[in-house]
């Protein structure tokens, strides 16, 4: 065992660990409330506050079983498709949103504020509010770690050698969703840097929606530059692992934060409720997520289909 699979070990275990008060914590707020010791969230009937925070916990169980499937002996047996699909989905929730919970960190406190980002209340008092950003950090440092270690033992040849060793990538099918996620990602950009071109309601424009906006363009563009390296083989000095990690953690972020964002952008556009209000136009809102989880899709076929040498095909997922 080399120092990465070391690393990747501790990191693994260190998510599922960070992670579990959460799932804890989520599974106290179910049993109180049907047991009647514990309020139920503003906002939410007792059936909708139960169903929701019991697909928190089995996506936090997830979460923690794929911790422990990139560190365990029985992961390596597990079929692939469905480990590294959670834990590409995975990935692309939490680690890209890392720069997002330190910067807002930061400027909370800068501000004078020290719950920014979080929501305290009667349902979440401040040290349970800690423990989830703890858990959600935790998790995604330890997959940022784990991950790529995982799938350094799983499929070796896909990390070895340099870009210019041979072979382009994906039968060098031109990079289209490298593309459409520069587009995507350079839109967002905009966004955070103040444009105003696309947004209907600029009051709605905070400090996180300007932060995300910046967050999600960043990643947007570090998929399509790593995809577009990968395809091309280019620059050849380059490690192969470098846009093999990044691609696959931008394109996580362009599938998994999109996939979510597209049916609450469908709901705000079709039944219009009163207190839901989103600050772009919902119709490009719309037609950008649908692009982003696209985009997304494609690059992470384009990774896994990357040949480092000619003749020698990388093991798909």
């Amino acid at each position: 065992m080399d120092r990465w699979d070391r690393a990747g070990r501790a990191a693994g275990y260190g998510a599922a660990l960070a992670l579990t008060p959460y799932l804890l914590i989520k599974v106290s707020w179910v049993a109180g409330s049907l047991l009647g010791l514990l309020p139920v969230g503003a906002g939410f009937g007792k059936a909708e506050w139960v169903v929701l925070n019991s697909a928190t916990i089995g996506m936090a169980g997830i979460g923690i079983v794929v911790a422990l499937a990139l560190v365990r002996p029985w992961g390596m047996r597990i079929p692939a498709a469905p480990l590294t699909f959670c834990a590409w989905v995975a990935t692309g929730f939490l680690v890209p949103v890392l720069p997002y919970a330190v910067l807002s960190s930061l400027l909370g406190s800068a501000q004078g504020d020290p719950h920014s980002g979080r929501q305290a209340g009667p349902s979440m008092p401040a040290w349970e509010a800690a423990l989830v950003q703890i858990g959600f950090v935790g998790m995604g440092l330890g997959l940022a770690v784990a991950l790529p270690a995982y799938l350094r033992r799983r499929w070796p040849q896909a990390f070895a050698g340099r870009l210019g060793d041979g072979g382009k990538g994906s039968l060098g099918v031109p990079p289209w969703a490298a593309v459409i996620g520069a587009a995507v990602g350079l839109i967002w950009l905009y966004w955070a840097l103040g444009g105003t071109a696309g947004v209907a309601h600029r009051p709605e424009r905070d400090l996180t929606w300007h932060l995300l906006s910046g967050v999600f363009g960043f990643w947007a563009l570090v998929a399509s530059a790593a995809t577009w390296a990968a395809v091309r083989g280019r620059p050849a000095h380059m490690p192969r692992w470098a846009p093999i990690v990044l691609g696959w953690l931008g394109s996580g972020s362009l599938f998994a934060w999109s996939g979510w964002k597209l049916p609450f952008t469908l709901y705000v556009a079709i039944a219009q409720p009163a207190d839901a209000v989103l600050p772009e136009e919902l119709a490009l809102a719309a037609v950008l997520h649908l692009a982003a989880v696209g985009a997304g899709a494609a690059m992470l076929r384009t990774l896994v289909r990357t040949r480092p040498v000619p003749g020698t095909p990388v093991a798909a997922a």
